[in-house]
């Protein structure tokens, strides 16, 4: 199944839903980190829990979802826009030990102290962050925490990584409920409650006749009406021209002490994993053109 995001609205309720899967991104996110299990699947959650936050936000703008830990994960950062474009890394990909089921699983992983953040672009430059602690050590509960509290918006959020054959990562899907100002809140009261059983069992039945469909089926109320739909997948921004753009920033006497003691500029994205190397005549141009412009 391809990963998709569907974003739709209950009307005679006036609740927002959004669904999303993203098991092939997940994958991509383990592979090009080399993941192991327990980083993987709380990456995978976080990708996740990012699109959902991004398909809140307007005209694309963009979105970074935080979390720090003093757990030997140490922490993970998404960032994600309105488009479906997603990228993220966890500080340690190395994690492999999960505790039992149960409300301490991912204490083995996030430690005993954190907190999860969202920077929300608001356009014209500006930006908003605000910040939770973590109380549940699980990202869905502590996400709606951080909506209640942050957004002071009722909301109900599932994460779910299932194997499917050999494959850990095999379905992995998010879904985000909320009541929208008029909306009717007990219909979202009964609502999130149903999927809180629903969802994880029905994901595992259904997922393969795509996301529109499991939405459906997750959602049959008649009045559901779908009012976006778009492709989302792990795409990294990086290149070699930012790489030069930055140590243009570094300015002439460091451009020129990198030069002496190394004779090029090596860098490594943190998202993509990619390693670029900037040479010693690269250097040289920019230099050139940095003198020139100061002429």
């Amino acid at each position: 199944m391809a990963d998709e995001l569907v974003s739709g609205l209950l009307k005679e309720s006036d609740l927002r839903v959004v669904l999303v899967t993203t098991g092939a991104l997940s994958r991509r996110a383990r592979e090009l980190h080399r993941s192991s299990s327990a980083s993987a699947s709380l990456m995978a959650q976080a990708l996740t829990a990012g699109a959902l936050l991004a398909a809140l936000q307007k005209n694309d703008s963009r979105i970074n979802l935080q979390l720090e830990c003093d757990g030997p994960l140490r922490g993970l950062f998404v960032d994600g826009d309105g488009s479906g474009v997603l990228r993220g890394y966890a500080k340690n990909p190395l994690v492999s030990h999960e505790g039992l089921d149960g409300e301490y699983h991912w204490r083995p992983v996030l430690g005993n102290k954190g907190f999860l953040s969202v920077l929300r672009a608001l356009g014209d430059g500006e930006n908003y962050r605000s910040a939770v602690e973590l109380e549940s050590f699980d990202l869905a509960k502590d996400l709606e925490r951080y909506f209640t509290i942050s957004d002071q918006v009722p909301s109900r959020v599932y994460l779910t990584v299932l194997p499917e054959g050999e494959e850990r990562l095999g379905l992995v899907a998010g879904l985000l409920l909320q009541p929208l100002p008029n909306g009717d809140t007990q219909t979202f009261r009964t609502l999130g409650d149903r999927l809180a059983q629903d969802f994880e069992p029905t994901v595992r039945a259904l997922a393969g006749q795509g996301t529109s469909a499991l939405l459906k089926a997750l959602v049959p109320q008649s009045d559901l009406e779908v009012m976006s739909r778009y492709p989302v997948s792990f795409t990294c921004s990086c290149s070699k021209d930012r790489v030069k753009r930055a140590l243009v920033s570094l300015g002439r006497e460091e451009l020129l002490d990198i030069l002496a003691k190394d004779g090029k500029a090596e860098a490594d994205c943190h998202f993509c994993t990619t390693h670029y190397v900037v040479t010693g005549e690269e250097i040289q141009e920019i230099l050139a053109v940095m003198d020139q412009a100061a002429s």
